[in-house]
C-alpha cells in the first residue's frame, strides 16, 4: 500500500513520546462566516504540546504524498516533532475535517476519513519498523480516536505491540476520547477494544463526560474503580471546571482547576490537559503537581480560538 519515507528523527528515543493516531486537514468556520485551512487531530496536539514543554516527541501515523499532507509533515518539523514515524503512502488523501457551530453556538465537527492512510498504519508494509519503533520509546500516547481507526487487523498488530513496548519498560498512556461517530455507534465493539487497550495500559487520562456517555459511570470515582480493575495504576479523570480526580500510589485526591475561565473555543482543552499531565510527570513531578500544571495549560488553550496556542503563549511552566 505503501512506503514511509526518513523524515525528521527522535534525537533520543528513550527519553521521550511516541504519540500516535491521525493529523487531519481541517476546515474550521470562523466568527466571520470563512473557512480557515489548518491541521487537527487528538494526538497529533498533545504532541505539539510535549514537544513545546522540551520533551523529545514523535508522532505515528501514515499520510498522502500530496500538498496537505507535506503541510503537516511541515507543521510538526517545524514544532520539533519527530516526522520519521509518519508513513507516505502514494495517491491516498488524509482525513478532512470540517469545524462549524450548531445553532447552540457548541462546536460541531464532521470528518471524512474512511480512505485515510492513517487507518492503515498497521497493515502498512513498514508496520514492524513502526512497532518496533514503540519499543524504544519512553512513553507511547493513544487515544480512544486512535482505536476508532483501525481494523481488527491493526488493533491486533499496534495492541501487541504496545503490549511488547511495555515489557520493555515503556509507560503506556491513554485518553479515552470516546466520540460514537468514529465507531459507527458500536458500543459493544468500542467496549471491547477499550477493555482490551486498558490491560495494557499504565496512566488513563479519561474525560468523565466520555465516560459516562460510553459505559454509564455515575461518577468519575466509578471510572476510577472501573480503570482499576483493569490494573491502571495512575488514573486521572478530567471533569471540566470541576477539576481532576487522581488516583495514583494508592490515594484519591480531586485537584481543583486554578482559575475557572469561561472558554473562547473548549476544543483541545484535553489534548492540552493530557500534554501538560504527561509532561509534569517525564520530568519528576508528582501525580497532583502534574494535574496542577495540566490545568493551566489546559486553561491556556481554552483561552484561544482554534487547538494550538501562538508558540509565544505556549510556554509550561
Amino acid at each position: 500500500m505503501g512506503t514511509a519515507v526518513i523524515g525528521r528523527v527522535m534525537t533520543d528515543p528513550r527519553k521521550g513520546a511516541i504519540c500516535i493516531g491521525e493529523a487531519t486537514v481541517e476546515l474550521a468556520r470562523g466568527g466571520d462566516g470563512r473557512f480557515a485551512l489548518a491541521s487537527a487531530g487528538d494526538t497529533f496536539n498533545t504532541a505539539i504540546y510535549l514537544a513545546r514543554a522540551g520533551l523529545p516527541t514523535a508522532f505515528a501515523s501514515a499520510l498522502g504524498d500530496d500538498p496537505y499532507s507535506d503541510a503537516i509533515v511541515s507543521l510538526a518539523a517545524a514544532e520539533g516533532i519527530a516526522t520519521d514515524l509518519i508513513a507516505r503512502v502514494p495517491g491516498r488523501l488524509p482525513a478532512l475535517a470540517l469545524a462549524d457551530a450548531n445553532s447552540k453556538g457548541e462546536r460541531r465537527t464532521h470528518v471524512w476519513r474512511e480512505a485515510a492512510p492513517a487507518r492503515d498504519l498497521f497493515e502498512l508494509p513498514t508496520w514492524s519498523r513502526t512497532a518496533e519503533a514503540l519499543t524504544k520509546a519512553r512513553l507511547i500516547y493513544f487515544s480512544g480516536i486512535t482505536l476508532s481507526l483501525y481494523s481488527n487487523i491493526g488493533l491486533g498488530r499496534f495492541l501487541a505491540a504496545i503490549e511488547l513496548a511495555r515489557g520493555q519498560g515503556v509507560k503506556i498512556a491513554f485518553d479515552g476520547n470516546f466520540r460514537p461517530h468514529g465507531w459507527k455507534g458500536d458500543l459493544t465493539r468500542t467496549r471491547t477494544v477499550f477493555a482490551e487497550a486498558l490491560k495494557r495500559v499504565d496512566i488513563a487520562l479519561p474525560a468523565y463526560d466520555d465516560e459516562a456517555v460510553l459505559w454509564g459511570d455515575p461518577s468519575p470515582e466509578a471510572t476510577v474503580e472501573r480503570h482499576q480493575a483493569f490494573g491502571v495504576g495512575e488514573v486521572v479523570v478530567k471533569n471540566g471546571p470541576n477539576g481532576a480526580l487522581v488516583a495514583s500510589a494508592g490515594s484519591r485526591d480531586m485537584v481543583p482547576v486554578p482559575e475557572v475561565v469561561a472558554p473562547v473555543d473548549a476544543n483541545a482543552a484535553g489534548d492540552g490537559f493530557n500534554a501538560g499531565y504527561l509532561a509534569a510527570r517525564l520530568t519528576g513531578a508528582s501525580a497532583l503537581q502534574a494535574a496542577t500544571a495540566a490545568h493551566q495549560l489546559a486553561g491556556r488553550v481554552i483561552r484561544h480560538r482554534g487547538a494550538i496556542l501562538p508558540r509565544a503563549g505556549a510556554a509550561m511552566h
